[in-house]
């Protein structure tokens, strides 16, 4: 089997794949672009690149022999990771290798803010000798705030707890037992961290919600003299409200590793602002860390091609043919019930329990579908390179435990599968799902123990309200006036005259107006929108 290497990795890690002689192991003398892959990747059956080779849609269909594709890092951003899964290529990456490094670099940046280093070594090149200008802080006694708790915010509350500082941590699946375990102060509001840390550092992904998530109205909740380090993404903050920050005082100082825009551009004002340090995305360049990640994606490409061993794999996870005709309808079914309960749970859901009845628990392996249900309910955490091989380790990470049961107790459908969501053992949320008439028609028919009938697709609009009469013609005359059309609606309710629960099927998102007018009834107690 030929393996292509395509972008330099650690020698440890090509030395590992030679030393197998099932392997034909061809190591590129330089990048090629598209045009001069095609010819070379015909015969491959595994191709290992870091971020310079495109394995593009052209690369793939031209692959004809190609198992595996190994990315020597995390992001897979010059993969068409699309293309490759309707080719049947696995795509796999090494998320674990620039853990140590990136939490590193980003108490460097901390010690640096905190004490001028930076900015006291260039006076000295210049040849002055300025100890009253760059009059520091200590960190230790200090509120470091960290945004994102996942593997690399851990190692860096890890690294700020040894230095003597309290450490506050948010992040929306971050648990209180996980927080207590790891001697971080769990924040339920990101706003607590803005009140009361003297640094904040960010490590979280860009997603809707992150997106610009530090601006104007962020800063102007920090304490005077915050310090800020960003070495996870540059989109998280806003550019101009930072260097306003930077101008008021606010903002005493940032440490910046990324930008959204990369290269930075030679004229930005990041270049010349005396409270900024700057490096250019250094966040895994180590020698230790290209070696971690030359030696895993050798390690994860091995157990691949001789064992069908996938690890850290971003698309399908491998299951045999039978087994996956089985259960693939319930992986769609369980992402979605997964997303339904992710966005109606409160924060800090700290278990899930996954119930398999009827025809479910017969099935012969149910940890796909338990996987595709964090998927869908982890979505929302907007975890980077999230996916249902790595799901499992992600929970973890968060504190968020799993317990499946296959229950024979009798059951209203053939196929019942059954998720609840706990916050210290208080059944917070749960959704029920079955399949109608074939499987290729699943339905949620349990919400909030309450009997409903919600499709899988589209947009949801979710009232609990009192069960009065006129309610349902309020509802349709209100969305009617917004242009917004009802494709199909579910009632129930505990009594009459009681709480109900009204579920209604659009054909397009309620404007925020539409929104505030149905929180203003006083017979309306919460309002949802859920998208599927």
């Amino acid at each position: 089997m030929k393996i292509l290497v395509c972008d330099p990795i650690s020698p440890r890690g090509i030395a590992l794949l030679q030393q197998r002689p099932e392997f034909e192991v061809v190591v590129l003398p330089k990048r090629l672009a598209e045009t001069e892959l095609l010819p070379v990747v015909s015969d491959v059956a595994a191709m290992i690149v870091r971020s310079e080779t495109k394995v593009t849609k052209k690369v793939l269909e031209a692959a004809k022999k190609l198992r595996v594709v190994g990315r020597a890092g995390v992001g897979v951003d010059n993969v068409d990771v699309k293309a490759a899964t309707r080719h049947g290529v696995v795509v796999m990456n090494t998320p674990g290798g620039n853990t140590v490094t990136t939490a590193e670099l980003t108490f460097a940046m901390l010690l640096s803010l905190a004490r001028n280093v930076p900015q006291a070594y260039a006076s000295m090149t210049a040849g002055k000798w300025d100890r009253k200008l760059f009059q520091g802080v200590e960190v230790a006694g200090k509120t470091l705030g960290v945004l994102g708790m996942g593997r690399i915010g851990t190692e860096v509350a890890k690294r700020a707890l040894a230095f003597g500082m309290r450490v506050i941590g948010y992040d929306p699946f971050l648990s209180e037992a996980r927080a207590k375990a790891l001697g971080v102060e769990l924040a339920t509001e990101v706003d607590l961290v803005y009140r009361e840390a003297d640094f904040i550092t960010v490590h979280m992904p860009v997603t809707d919600q992150t997106k610009g998530m530090l601006n104007a109205a962020a800063f102007a909740k920090m304490k005077p003299g915050v310090r800020v380090v960003n070495c996870a993404r540059g989109e998280i903050i806003e550019a101009q409200d930072l260097l306003a920050a930077l101008e008021s005082g606010k903002v005493a100082a940032a440490g910046l590793d990324v930008y959204d825009k990369e290269p930075l551009p030679p004229d930005h004002p990041f270049r010349t602002h005396p409270g900024l340090i700057l490096t250019p995305h250094l966040g895994a360049s180590t020698t230790e860390a290209q070696e971690k990640c030359g030696l895993e994606v050798a390690e994860v490409i091995t157990g691949y091609l001789l064992t069908g061993e996938v690890r850290n794999a971003v698309n399908l996870p491998y299951l045999d043919a039978k087994t996956y005709e089985q259960v693939k309808p319930y992986l769609i079914l369980g992402e979605k019930i997964g997303k339904l309960l992710a966005q109606l749970a409160p924060a800090q859901v700290d278990r899930l329990y996954i119930t398999y009845g009827g025809k479910a628990q017969e099935l012969p392996n149910i940890d796909p579908i338990t996987r595709a249900v964090l998927q869908g309910f982890l979505s929302r955490a907007g975890v980077h390179d999230l996916n249902n091989i790595n799901v499992r380790s992600i929970a973890s990470t968060l504190g968020l435990t799993v317990e499946e049961k296959r229950s024979n107790e009798p059951v209203t459908f053939n196929e019942w599968l059954h998720v609840q969501a706990f916050h210290e053992n208080q059944k917070v949320i749960s959704a029920g799902g079955t399949f109608f008439g074939s499987p290729n028609n699943p339905r949620i028919v349990r919400l909030y123990s309450s009997p409903v009938e919600i499709p899988i697709s589209g947009v949801m609009l979710l009232l609990t309200n009192k069960d009065r009469p006129g309610i349902v013609g309020y509802l349709g005359t209100l969305l009617g006036r917004h242009q917004v059309n009802i494709a199909s609606m579910s009632l129930s309710r505990d009594t009459e005259g009681g709480d109900a629960l009204t579920v209604l099927h659009l054909d397009s998102e309620p404007t925020a107006a539409v929104l505030a007018e149905l929180e203003k009834d006083e017979d309306i107690h919460s309002v949802h929108v859920v998208k599927l």
